[in-house]
C-alpha cells in the first residue's frame, strides 16, 4: 500500500478519498485538492517522461538515494583498523584477520568485497568515524537526531522545501518503507511505498467501471483531473517491478533492500522526477553472537549497492549514494560475543561525482578514546549531508554548520 505523506493512496471510495490527511499535519485534504495535487502531478510528469528510459545525467537535480543502517552497525568490522593494535587486543574473538586492503592501514570486510571494485574505480569513498551530537546511545534518540539534522522535522524534507521546482512531481521523494523515515517529514509531500505497483484502485472491476462511469462526462477540473488520474493510473502499471530488466549483467538480490534498490533504478530510468529516495537496512545491533549475522547483513548491503551500480552504469555519477548509521559500536567485544552501543562509525558515498578510492574526514584513532571508552566522533554526520546535497550554504538545512567536507566531491 502506498502512502502519500503517510497517507493510503489505496482509494476504495471517493468519499475516502476526501478525509485522507498526512499524519504530519492537522489540515483535512479535500477530494478537490488531493485529485487536483497528487492527480494532476502525475498526469503532468507522465505525459512528460511517457515512462521512457531517459538519461539520469541530465536531471535538472542529482538524486540523492540515502541508505540507512538501523540498528547501529559495528563499523570497526566494516572497515578495519588494521593497523591499530587495540583493535586486536579489545576483540580477541571478533576481529576481523584477513581483509581487502584499501589504504591508511584500513581494510574492507570480506562480505564488503563486491563494492571492492567500485572503490578501486573510484566510485566510492569512505568516511572516517561519522556520528551526530547524540550521546545516549539510544537507538531512538540517535536516529531521531540523524534524521532530523539538528533543527524539527526532517533534513531532507528541509532539503526538498528549500529546492523545490516549479512543477515537482508527486514521485519526487520516496521511502521504501511502510511509513515515512524521520527524515522525510515536515516538508513536501513524499510518498511510503513498498512497490509503484501498490499505486492501484483496490476493488473489482465493476468499482472501476463506476469510477470511469463518475468522471466521463464534464470538463470541471474534479472531472478532468479524475479522467486523467485513472489513465495516469493504469500507465503507473507499466513500471512493474517484476518486468523491469537491469543492464550490465547486475543481478539484484532477492531482499528488502535489493528489490528496493531495483525499484529505485527503475524509477530514474523512467525519468518521473525521482530526486530522493529513502530506504532501510537492518536490524544492525549486534549484542549477542555477531559472527552469526553480522557478515550476512554486509553481504546483503554489498550486493544489492553493487547491483544498484551496476546497473546503472555510467550514470552512477549522475546519482548520489549515502550509507550511514546512527551510531556505531563499542571498541571491546563483550562477553556474548557481540559488541555494544557506541559512537562512531563510517559513512559510505557512492557516485555522484565523489572522489573515491579514499577516505575523507579525521580518524580519531583507538588510542584516544571517549570518556567512556568509545571510538570518538570524527565527523559530524550533518557536514557529510550537507557535501552529498552540495549546498553552498549548509546552515539552512542544517543550523550551525557552516560546511560540508572540503574535497569530498568534484
Amino acid at each position: 500500500m502506498a502512502r502519500f505523506a503517510g497517507v493510503s493512496m489505496d482509494v476504495k471510495t471517493c468519499d475516502e478519498m476526501a478525509s485522507l490527511a498526512p499524519s504530519s499535519a492537522a489540515t483535512v485534504v479535500t477530494r478537490r485538492s488531493v485529485l487536483l495535487g497528487s492527480a494532476l502531478g502525475l498526469v503532468g510528469w507522465m505525459s512528460r517522461s511517457a515512462l521512457a528510459d531517459v538519461s539520469i545525467s541530465k536531471m535538472p537535480t542529482r538524486p540523492i538515494v540515502h541508505i540507512f543502517l538501523r540498528g547501529g552497525a559495528d563499523g570497526l568490522n566494516m572497515v578495519v583498523p588494521t593497523h591499530e593494535a587495540k583493535y586486536f587486543d579489545e576483540r580477541p574473538t571478533l576481529a576481523v584477520k584477513k581483509t581487502q586492503p584499501l589504504d591508511e592501514g584500513f581494510g574492507l570486510h570480506p562480505a564488503l568485497a563486491p563494492l571492492y571494485p567500485f572503490w578501486k574505480s573510484g566510485q566510492m569513498a569512505i568516511v572516517h568515524a561519522v556520528g551526530s551530537e547524540d550521546r545516549s546511545r539510544s537507538h531512538f534518540e540517535a536516529m531521531a537526531a540523524m534524521e532530523r539534522g539538528g533543527a524539527a522535522g526532517g533534513w531532507l524534507a528541509r532539503y526538498l522545501a528549500a529546492t523545490s521546482p516549479k512543477d515537482p512531481s508527486p514521485l519526487r521523494a520516496i521511502a521504501h518503507a511502510d511509513v515515512l523515515p524521520e527524515m522525510l517529514r515536515g516538508g513536501p509531500p513524499a510518498l511510503a511505498l513498498r512497490s509503484v505497483s501498490d499505486f492501484r484502485l483496490a476493488g473489482d472491476g465493476e468499482f472501476r467501471k463506476k469510477l470511469d462511469r463518475m468522471y466521463a462526462e464534464g470538463d470541471d477540473a474534479v472531472r478532468v483531473a479524475g479522467r486523467q488520474t485513472l489513465a495516469t493510473l493504469d500507465s503507473l502499471h507499466s513500471l512493474d517491478p517484476k518486468r523491469y530488466v537491469p543492464r550490465h549483467g547486475a543481478k539484484y538480490p532477492n531482499h528488502d533492500l535489493g528489490t528496493g534498490l531495483q525499484q529505485v533504478a527503475m524509477l530514474l530510468r523512467a525519468g518521473v522526477g525521482l530526486e530522493a529516495a529513502c530506504l532501510d537496512h537492518g536490524v544492525w545491533d549486534t549484542h549477542v553472537g555477531q559472527d552469526g549475522f553480522h557478515p550476512r547483513l554486509m553481504a546483503e548491503l554489498s550486493g544489492a549497492l553493487a547491483a544498484f551500480a551496476t546497473d546503472l552504469g555510467p550514470e552512477l555519477d549522475g546519482v548520489t549514494v549515502v550509507v550511514m548509521s546512527e551510531f556505531g559500536r563499542r571498541v571491546g567485544e563483550n562477553a556474548g560475543l557481540g559488541t555494544d552501543h557506541g559512537r562512531a562509525a563510517p559513512a559510505f558515498l557512492l557516485g555522484g561525482g565523489v572522489r573515491g578510492g579514499r577516505f575523507h574526514g579525521r580518524w580519531p584513532g583507538l588510542t584516544d578514546l571517549d570518556s567512556v571508552g568509545d571510538l570518538r566522533v570524527g565527523t559530524d554526520s550533518r557536514s557529510v549531508l550537507a557535501s552529498a546535497l552540495r549546498l553552498s550554504d549548509p546552515s539552512a538545512v542544517f543550523p550551525g554548520v557552516n560546511s560540508g567536507l572540503a574535497e569530498v566531491y568534484a
